[in-house]
């Protein structure tokens, strides 16, 4: 595996950035005040690979190893909004990809789990787990499409790539009373669903805008 070079320092400039990018990001809506705090706090640029550090602050997909990609701030600002999180949930990530969003997260509930087909961002996205000292995080590399059904129920799951239809695996690991975030659709297009579990497992859903992701695929890649 070739080691992605990564800044691991922060400043003025990159603050400045950020707050920018947060500027922008409440003028295309977004409203959730926590998480436009964790956002402006977290230096976004220490997931993307030295030299584009600037790039983390647009509101662009950016490429990443493994033919993946980190979402845009706006993706996962809203993903995260939708989640409804008050800070005791127990989250289950699929798609770990280069840890944003797991970084995010992580500040905002109780525990996540989060899972990666590709052992090479397994790998990345656990270092800067570390470094990060953001130790609520388990994280797994295997199978999104099977979850972690020995730790569930969880009260949020979010899926961080386009799945063609909802697994019912991921469907059966949310708790009563919990909230699914996943984008569903094909080369035609991608809608962000929302599904709410009631008390007594009746599901809604609802859809929260167009958006495009890669796609969601099964098995793994690489071995630990």
């Amino acid at each position: 595996m070739t080691q992605m070079q990564r800044s691991k320092r922060d400043n003025y400039k990159y603050k400045g950035l950020r707050l920018r990018m947060i500027k922008e990001l409440m003028s295309k809506g977004i409203t959730d005040v926590k998480v436009l705090q964790v956002m402006l706090d977290l230096p976004r640029h220490f997931f993307i690979e030295i030299g584009f550090e600037e790039w983390a602050y647009r509101d662009q997909a950016f490429p990443i190893p493994s033919d993946q990609t980190i979402s845009r701030p706006y993706t996962v600002a809203l993903q995260t909004s939708l989640l409804k999180l008050t800070g005791q949930e127990t989250v289950l990530e699929i798609g770990t990809g280069s840890g944003y969003q797991c970084a995010v997260l992580s500040r905002l509930c109780n525990r996540v789990y989060t899972i990666e087909r590709h052992d090479t961002l397994f790998k990345l996205s656990n270092t800067i787990f570390q470094e990060l000292s953001l130790f609520n995080i388990r994280n797994y590399h295997g199978d999104g499409y099977r979850g972690l059904p020995l730790k569930a129920p969880f009260d949020r799951i979010i899926v961080t790539a386009g799945a063609d239809k909802i697994p019912h695996t991921l469907v059966e690991q949310l708790a009563p009373g919990g909230t699914m975030v996943i984008p569903v659709g094909d080369t035609h297009g991608q809608e962000m669903q929302v599904l709410d579990k009631d008390q007594d497992g009746n599901l809604t859903q609802r859809t929260a805008g167009k958006c495009e992701f890669v796609p969601f695929l099964q098995g793994k890649v690489g071995a630990i």
